[in-house]
């Protein structure tokens, strides 16, 4: 089970690295509530917020999805065995 554990997070880790390599930035909308009160006067949706990945991400996180993924081709396939 803890193989399996860590070679899913050293996967996500090389995913998330590669995407941060593709794109400048991540524009996250937030979906808007139903007003009560209609189209006019109802609540205001906050503001889209924005992610800009710093230039080190990328190859942090894809080292360290490889680092794990090498990890966790070392360890047993069970416990109990040698």
């Amino acid at each position: 089970m803890w193989r399996s554990f860590f070679l899913a997070i050293g996967i996500f880790l090389c995913i998330v690295g590669v995407e941060c390599l593709a794109i400048d930035r991540a524009v996250l909308n937030a979906r808007q509530a139903a007003s009560p009160m209609g189209q006019f006067g109802g609540l205001q949706a906050p503001p889209p917020r924005e992610i800009k990945p710093p230039e080190w991400a990328p190859w942090t996180l894809m080292s360290a999805g490889a680092v794990v993924l090498l990890y966790s081709f070392t360890l047993p396939r069970r416990v109990g065995q040698p």
